[in-house]
């Protein structure tokens, strides 16, 4: 009986793959429609490349997106709260600027 229930409150490799590849997938809608929210208006070119690579590495990857402006700083936000809405954590969202 111990060995079920453990086995049951572990996750299974596959399950979390699932959830990564989901994670990543809402992540993308949501940031679609953030920008769409939005609009493109004071978001750099680079700060774009930056989310598009960190979504390209299945969002699991090193890559850090540095939100500068205001407009992107305003994404960020939103992104952050539309993740955390769907029972990701806040530090799953790549915004981070090097010192």
């Amino acid at each position: 009986m111990r060995a079920l229930l453990l086995f049951l409150l572990l996750p299974t490799p596959g399950l979390a793959d699932d959830w990564s590849d989901r994670k990543c997938a809402l992540y993308q809608s949501a940031f679609d429609h953030a920008v769409a929210a939005l609009g493109q208006d004071g978001l750099r070119p680079g700060f774009l490349k930056e989310n598009d690579a960190f979504i390209a590495n299945g969002c699991t990857g090193p890559e850090k997106v540095c939100a500068r402006t205001d407009q992107e700083i305003a994404l960020a936000n939103m992104l952050t709260v539309m993740t955390m809405s769907e029972g990701m954590a806040s530090t799953f969202v790549p915004f981070s600027c090097a010192p």
